[in-house]
């Protein structure tokens, strides 16, 4: 703890309130926007931002800056801070644009904080079904103020798991799917939502079993690690290591499935 901090507990508390108000305003961006005619631009071959993504982002930083003005932030569409405190704000702003682009109704505000890089607290809003998941370090994991956990499906073979795709897959060799034949193969069912917050908090309150995914971002994840560990799951790099916003793997689970998860995957590395 640095010097002159308050109590992480009553910290932590109010920066949860601060993130929780900050995600439910740039959910009703994301809302009003959906019907809206949208810019849509390409930060690469398929990589979609439009006009709503900038404007949550700008809300998110606004208020963050605003209230917590010597924490850092990293944010998906180019904001970023290194902040004097330790803490640091990672946010995705609208986590499954070309889902929103498409008019697809799954997509989702993502907002981590981590102190010196360990995970404190993660917020993650679904503006379509006014679910507000939370998890702070120590306190649990809730959604609209219920307390959830990860399910006690015991076997990959009655598992629902969920999966998904990066930008690069069209060509980079490390593309998943191989992995996914693997675990199609093994399962009772694979699902591709689109979001991967969305899919970390849905394994943290029971709905799916068990996710992987290749070459995502530190913003994608940073808030669903907070969740799926807080109810009780397990959450990794493919080899079991421990698990990084920063790394390029992520496996989360129920923990009963997480080895059988881990030893699929080893068949395709």
């Amino acid at each position: 703890m640095m010097p002159g901090m308050a109590s992480p507990t009553r910290e932590h508390a109010r920066f949860l309130t601060i993130a929780i108000e900050t995600a439910r305003a740039a959910g009703e961006i994301i809302r009003a926007g959906i019907h809206d005619t949208l810019d849509v631009r390409y930060k690469g071959e398929i990589n979609l931002v439009t006009q709503i993504d900038l404007a949550s982002e700008r809300a998110i930083v606004d208020r963050l800056r605003a209230r917590l003005p010597d924490h850092g932030i990293l944010a998906e569409e180019g904001s970023a801070e290194e902040g004097t405190s330790g803490y640091r704000w990672l946010i995705d702003p609208l986590d499954g644009t070309t889902n929103y682009a498409h008019r697809f109704p799954f997509f989702c505000v993502s907002i981590g904080l981590q102190y010196e890089k360990d995970p404190i607290l993660g917020v993650v809003y679904d503006p379509v079904r006014d679910e507000l998941f939370t998890g702070s370090r120590g306190a649990g994991a809730w959604c609209n103020g219920h307390p959830i956990t990860v399910s006690p499906t015991p076997t990959i073979a009655t598992s629902l798991l969920v999966t998904g795709f990066s930008y690069t897959a069209r060509h980079n060799a490390d593309d998943n799917f191989q992995h996914f034949i693997d675990f199609s193969r093994a399962a009772q069912g694979v699902r591709r939502t689109g979001s991967a917050a969305l899919d970390l908090c849905y394994v943290a309150a029971g709905r799916f079993d068990g996710f992987w995914e290749l070459n995502l971002s530190p913003w994608d994840t940073a808030a669903g690690q907070v969740l799926v560990e807080e109810a009780g799951g397990r959450i990794t790099d493919f080899t079991g290591s421990a698990f990084s916003p920063y790394g390029s793997q992520v496996v989360a689970s129920n923990g009963k499935i997480h080895n059988a998860m881990l030893n699929i995957l080893s068949k395709a590395s």
